[in-house]
This record gives C-alpha cells, structure tokens and sequence, in this order.
C-alpha cells in the first residue's frame, strides 16, 4: 500500500514539476497568456492577472494570476507563484489547488489551499501536497481536521507508472 501510495502520490504530483522543471520541457518555448502584464524592474517581479494560461510543451498552468519572481540580470528565476483556482494540466493528469509555488533553489513545488492530484481515477488529496523535483519523491500532509486521502483503482492501466 505504501508503494502504491507514493508511485501514485510521484506520478500525480509530477504533473507539477513540468512547467517549470522537466528538461524537456525547457526546450520548448513558454507562452504565457493573462488580460494584463504588470513588469516591474525594481521590485523584479512580473505579474500576470487575469484568466492566466501559461504553456510549455505539453504542460498548461491555468491561473487567476501568476508572479514570477526573479533576481540579478532577470536570468535567474527566484519563484514562481500561481493564486486562484490553480490547475495543471499535462495529459490524462491534473492538478488543482488554490496556490501553488515553485522554488527553483529548493527544486520544489508546493500545492495548498485544498490541492488535489488525479490521473484517471486515481486521486490524492490533503491540505499540502509538495513534489521534490530532485529527489523524484512527493509527500502529501493533512492538517486543520484534514487528513492525506488517497484514492487508487488498482488494475487500471495507470495505476502505479512512474512519470
């Protein structure tokens, strides 16, 4: 059960890392879509409100508003930020939450406010769920009377794939 929970917890989590981490993913151009665009230089941040719609290869990040943050020449990604009605698409996998943050030095991603990870029927949900991009491994936490649920169809034809 625990193999499964954290091949499962891996594969649905994973769907995270993409946008922002997947080599693969780098090579491909990042388009990013919102109503508006606030850059500002000083502060080196880029906010995007607004029906936001981030893609890169086959990974879409939809969002009510996105901020990027940055640091010396504007090369060097400090965090990327998602609010709102967060969803990450990449096939037949999804994840949603309120919020969601990548922190590029840590190489990881955290989904809260009521984040939930599924792949066909296979769902993992809890009050954080947190990808560790180099580490290849995922863990899911309850709190505030919520507690980790994992819910697998074992014989399905995802069940238990690595990413």
């Amino acid at each position: 059960m625990m193999r499964s929970f954290f091949l499962m917890a891996l594969v649905l989590v994973a769907t995270a890392s993409h946008l922002w981490a997947a080599p693969a993913a780098k090579k491909e151009p990042l388009t990013i879509k919102s109503d508006t665009l606030n850059a500002d230089n000083e502060k080196k941040t880029a906010v995007f409100e607004g029906k936001v719609v981030a893609r890169q290869g086959d990974m879409t990040l939809y969002a009510d508003r996105l901020v990027i943050t940055y640091s010396g020449d504007g090369k060097e990604l400090s965090k990327v930020e998602a609010y709102g009605n967060v969803r990450m698409l990449q096939g037949s996998r999804q994840a949603t939450g309120g919020h969601a943050v990548y922190h590029p030095k840590e190489r990881t991603i955290v989904l809260d406010q009521s984040p939930k990870v599924v792949q066909g029927n296979d769902v993992v949900t809890g009050s954080e769920i947190t990808y560790y991009l180099d580490q290849q491994r995922s863990v899911a936490r309850g709190g505030q009377g919520r507690r980790v649920e994992v819910v697998i169809h074992p014989g399905e034809q995802n069940a238990g794939k690595k990413p």
